[in-house]
């Protein structure tokens, strides 16, 4: 028994598909929202010299993680970390709006440097956006890790599929949790405990829209839960506290969960 047990996971071993290195894969994307924001690392490039060196050691790091993610495939590695550098500008552009969104959005915010170190809606987002782009390249397991890791810092569940338009706004942001085929318009906001999620969770509905649509200027508040791929919050719509949504609701809908409180 023991020698046939031995035999079957000396096979899976020999089956095994090298994984992207963990902590390396956390330590890149710290690294590259360091680079953007110098808030996030606390470090200060002195010259552009230094700001080279650091920008050519990131490709070389993700360069390493493509390779093992695509089972040593030189050229798609290449390609893919060539597309992400390209893109590079505009993601830290629309990360740098999601940064003026909470700071707008929070009395409590006083800069938006304070949003970017501390913030962990701010850091969610951020990483969300880093990891989009290697989902939409199709790389295996790594923008999962790097929303997995978010996830655990921040409690904040965002799957790298999810399409998210500019000017996203998480207050507090526990307990969050936005499903892979969620689309989420421009100038959103959520709050802590907000489900966007799937109707079913059976696996022969994994290629289609599982989860709700967001269209523009819609804030949902805390532990709101709207479930469906065919739900679509209208554009400008208030989704109060605690409401429980399975249907479409019209442009500027206004929705909420009553409630009787006895004070006796």
């Amino acid at each position: 028994m023991k020698i046939e047990l031995i035999k079957k996971l000396h096979e899976s071993h020999k089956a095994f598909v090298e994984l992207p290195e963990i902590d390396f894969s956390y330590q890149f994307i710290d690294q590259v929202l360091g680079f953007l924001f110098p808030e996030h690392s606390r470090k200060r490039y002195k010259s552009v010299h230094e700001l080279d060196n650091v920008y050519d050691s990131l490709k070389g790091n993700l360069f390493e993680l493509l390779m093992i993610s695509f089972d040593n495939d030189e050229v798609t590695a290449e390609k893919v970390m060539h597309s992400f550098w390209n893109q590079l500008p505009t993601i830290y552009e629309s990360i740098k709006k999601d940064a003026q969104a909470i700071y707008v959005g929070d009395p409590a915010a006083y800069s938006q440097s304070e949003v970017i170190l501390t913030y962990p809606g701010f850091y969610a987002i951020a990483v969300h956006r880093l990891a989009h782009v290697f989902y939409q390249f199709k790389v295996p397991y790594l923008p999962r890790i790097l929303a997995e890791y978010a996830h655990r810092k921040t409690g904040i569940d965002i799957h790298p599929g999810a399409s998210i338009g500019e000017n996203f706004c998480i207050d507090h942001g526990t307990g969050i949790v936005i499903g892979e085929t969620s689309v989420i318009g421009n100038n959103v906001k959520l709050y802590q405990g907000v489900t966007l999620g799937a109707l079913s969770v059976d696996k022969n509905l994994a290629q289609t829209k599982r989860h709700p649509t967001l269209e523009d200027d819609v804030v949902i508040y805390s532990n709101a839960t709207i479930l469906g791929g065919g739900t679509i919050i209208g554009k400008g719509s208030i989704v109060g506290g605690n409401v429980w949504l399975i249907e479409s609701i019209p442009p500027h809908s206004r929705v909420y969960h009553k409630e009787e409180v006895v004070i006796k």
